[in-house]
This record gives C-alpha cells, structure tokens and sequence, in this order.
C-alpha cells in the first residue's frame, strides 16, 4: 500500500531523481533521507487526521490550493530555466543543508495533492484496520518509504554518468512542464471552489 502512494510520478520522486543526477552520491543519499523523514511525517499527520481538518474547513483547503499551486509552478519554471550540467568537477555542488531541507519540505508539505491523496488514501484505510493494527501499518508504510527513495536514489546514481547533460536538459524541461501541467490542475480546483 505504501510503495502504490508513493510510486506514482510527483514532486518528491522529481526531487530526488534530480539531485541523484546533479550531485554527489553522499548528498544524494543525505536528500532522499530528508525526503523519507518529511514523507513518513506527512503520512502519519494524514493517517491520523489533516485530512479531517481541511474537510472541516473549505477556507483552509481554498488557501493551500492556491498557494501549493503557485509553488508547484514556481518549481516547475525553475526545471524548466535551469541548466542541465551532469559535470562534478569544477562545479558548486555544496547546496546549503539549509535550502535542501526547505525544498523537501515544500515538495512534500506544500503540495496540496499529497495532503489530499494522502488524506484520503491514509485516513481510509485507517477506518478499515482492525483495532491495534495501526503501528503495523504505520510502520509497512514508513519502510516503504525509505525503501523507494532510496532505491530510486541507488539506481539514479549508478547510471547517471550516462545521462548526458541535453538528456538531462530535456528531462527538466518534461518534468517542468508536467509539474507546471500539474500546478495549473490544482490552481484550477482552487477556482472551481470559488465558483461553485
């Protein structure tokens, strides 16, 4: 169950692949940790209740619309503009901790379709389990989650010398347009809701 909500192509799946490209394999491995750490907390406040509290009130769901699609799209442009360089040597590759944490974070916590599957998925299947199953499930799916970031950060870091810098260039430009695609999507129930 934990490895089908995390599979699908989002925006922490796009971060980690584009730091295990970019940069080296200790910050890659250091990135995918912060990811599952951000991804285990967003699971658990879904599975015990967020969602709950933007169902209680459409004015906090209408604001984390808007402003997650401003920031899924912001990040987006950002793909698209930046430069695809696959080359260490000579390149700044010490990011700030700082600003990796940040970034997790908004991948995770400010994406408005990760609160609302997460939500929806986590807090159904917490209606379903048996009485005392909880930690069981919490714990299959905070392993699953170390094991695909993970996995996904070896696999990406073993072949990346064979991802060519206009390679990488055209995979930002794709994964900036299905992130911009889908920044618009959200801006767009945003609007549906003011409309409605």
């Amino acid at each position: 169950m934990g490895l089908a909500y995390l599979a699908p192509i989002g925006l922490q799946n796009l971060f980690v692949i584009n730091t295990a490209l970019t940069q080296p394999k200790s910050r890659a491995y250091l990135t995918a940790l912060i990811i599952v750490f951000f991804d285990v907390t967003l699971g658990l406040a879904c599975f015990f209740g967020i969602g709950a509290i933007m169902q209680a009130s459409e004015l906090l769901e209408m604001a984390v619309l808007l402003v997650g699609s401003i920031i899924v799209i912001w990040i987006g442009i950002g793909l698209i503009r930046s430069k695809a360089d696959t080359e260490q040597s000579g390149k700044d590759v010490d990011i700030p901790l700082l600003k990796v944490i940040g970034t997790a974070c908004v991948v995770t916590w400010f994406n408005p379709q990760a609160l609302i599957d997460g939500s929806m998925m986590l807090g159904a299947f917490k209606a379903t389990l048996p009485p005392g199953t909880d930690l069981f499930f919490v714990g299959g799916f905070s392993s699953a989650s170390v094991l695909w970031f993970f996995s996904i950060t070896t696999v990406i870091s073993l072949f990346s010398a064979r991802f060519t810098p206009k390679i990488l260039r055209y995979i930002n430009v794709i994964c900036g347009i299905v992130i911009i695609f889908y920044g618009c999507k959200l801006f767009w129930n945003f609007i549906k809701i003011i409309i409605a």
